[in-house]
């Protein structure tokens, strides 16, 4: 899979409140938080077109659970090294669309990295097109695998 960045699109605002009501109908009250993270979050911002929600869940029931949940075709289990959530990609007419991080909502799940990185550029605008650079020219030089792309950010988000 080769990652390409786009334009923003105000669209995705649109697929996140969609998404969220499908995920709401799924896991119910189940769900304590449901939030739009990523590029695709932030404004004017270059991203992959690929929308990630962050859905809080209390209590965190074991991967079985979900994968009957989110059994349809259009849902996909990824294995990944994160520990602590589970990630299901979404597919909308065969194109990866959401992916869907399921995470245990506890003290700490506001003080992830990924609300940190998204809340500082939405009040930082100016920071925006530069990180727009930065990904881009990650997707070019390490775009081959998400590991090397999301490695080859690193230096501006830290």
């Amino acid at each position: 899979m080769k990652i390409e960045i786009v334009e923003y699109n105000p669209d995705w605002i649109k697929a996140f409140d969609e998404e969220k009501r499908n995920v709401l109908a799924l896991l119910g009250s189940h769900t304590v938080a449901i939030e739009h993270v990523g590029s695709t979050a932030i404004s004017n911002q270059k991203a992959k077109p690929i929308i990630d929600i962050f859905i809080g869940v209390l209590p965190f029931m074991k991967l079985s659970f979900y994968e009957t949940i989110f059994s349809s075709k259009d849902y996909r289990y990824i294995s990944t090294d994160m520990t602590g959530r589970y990630l299901f990609a979404k597919y909308t007419n065969g194109v990866w669309t959401h992916n869907l991080h399921i995470l245990p909502y506890n003290g700490e799940f506001y003080m992830r990295n990924e609300f940190l990185l998204r809340d500082y550029l939405r009040e930082h605008p100016e920071l925006v097109a530069e990180y727009g650079g930065v990904k881009k020219r990650a997707a070019i030089k390490s775009g081959n695998t998400m590991k090397e792309y999301t490695r080859s950010k690193t230096e501006f988000i830290c």
